[in-house]
């Protein structure tokens, strides 16, 4: 007679698999009423890690202490939560949202909002100014099913500019994300495209569901939700054309955020899917070889 393995045994299996050989660490929980986590970035100064959620959420931030407590509600007043997907910071400490999550390419009110630093300890917060933006290469809205490649999940800001990583959803998915430039500036942009990079794998282990760019900006990391690619060494704002190093987690799950803590430290957030995720991990890049 067949042996039916049972799949609530196999669940368990692949769960202990996974913490015996994944090189993240489970720092904590993230709080039960945030379960959709797209971004996250830390801030030095209060030692206090931003997140938002994605679409359907609040138009609402939330400062998380190093034990995964909400210690702040921040409200983005004049704003709503279409599909905030990503958030980063600035050298001096201010914050952007990135509402550009574009799941069926058809969207044509693609925004970046400030969120200056001093206004951080407030409830409630207008953004110092939007950022808007187009892709000079979409003229079809949607495109065509294997020309669907104007998502973005990805935000750093670098050098007075914000760079995006676009999450590719064609049919016939090869890995590859566009880079797009698009100044930090109030006002309407068209997106410069600056390159392109093929992660290798199918779309659940290559699609790009974040970025982060290290405080001493020499690395840029992406994310997938089994690995990240570190960019270092480059001499251009083409991030794509520097070295890159392919690091695989050894652990699977919905992760859709990244930043760093420091310049060796990557904290990764995931979402809550049935009874895995919901949970933030740290990294550190110096014990890899």
């Amino acid at each position: 007679m067949k042996k039916i393995f049972p799949i609530v045994l196999l669940s368990s299996l692949i769960s202990f698999c996974q913490r015996e050989t994944s090189i993240i660490n489970e720092l904590y929980s993230l709080p039960k009423q945030l379960k959709e986590i797209s971004g996250i970035v830390f801030t030095e100064s209060s030692q206090l890690a931003w997140v938002l959620e994605d679409s359907g959420n609040a138009n609402e931030i939330y400062a998380l202490d190093n034990q995964g407590k909400i210690q702040k509600t921040l409200t983005i007043a004049q704003t709503q939560n279409i599909d905030w997907e990503d958030i980063t910071k600035d050298p001096q400490g201010n914050l952007y949202i990135g509402d550009f999550g574009n799941n069926d390419n058809e969207r044509k009110d693609l925004a970046i909002y400030k969120i200056a630093k001093d206004s951080l300890q407030n409830e409630s917060v207008i953004p110092s100014y939007k950022v808007s933006f187009a892709y000079p290469e979409q003229t079809e809205f949607p495109p065509k099913k294997t020309k669907l490649f104007y998502d973005v999940e990805a935000l750093i800001e670098y050098q007075n500019n914000f760079y995006l990583f676009t999450k590719n959803r064609s049919k016939g998915f090869d890995g590859t994300t566009l880079l797009y430039k698009v100044p930090n500036k109030a006002g309407f942009h068209q997106a410069e495209l600056l390159g392109q990079f093929k992660a290798e794998g199918d779309f659940e282990n290559a699609a790009i569901t974040s970025a982060a760019i290290s405080p001493d900006g020499k690395k840029v990391v992406l994310l997938s939700h089994s690995k990240i690619w570190i960019f270092q060494n480059f001499t251009s704002d083409n991030f794509f054309s520097a070295s890159v190093n392919k690091v695989d987690l050894h652990h699977f799950s919905q992760k859709e955020a990244i930043c760093f803590k420091d310049n060796t430290t990557l904290l990764i957030a995931d979402e809550k899917t049935k009874k895995i995720g919901g949970l933030v991990y740290q990294l550190d890049l110096s014990t890899l070889n």
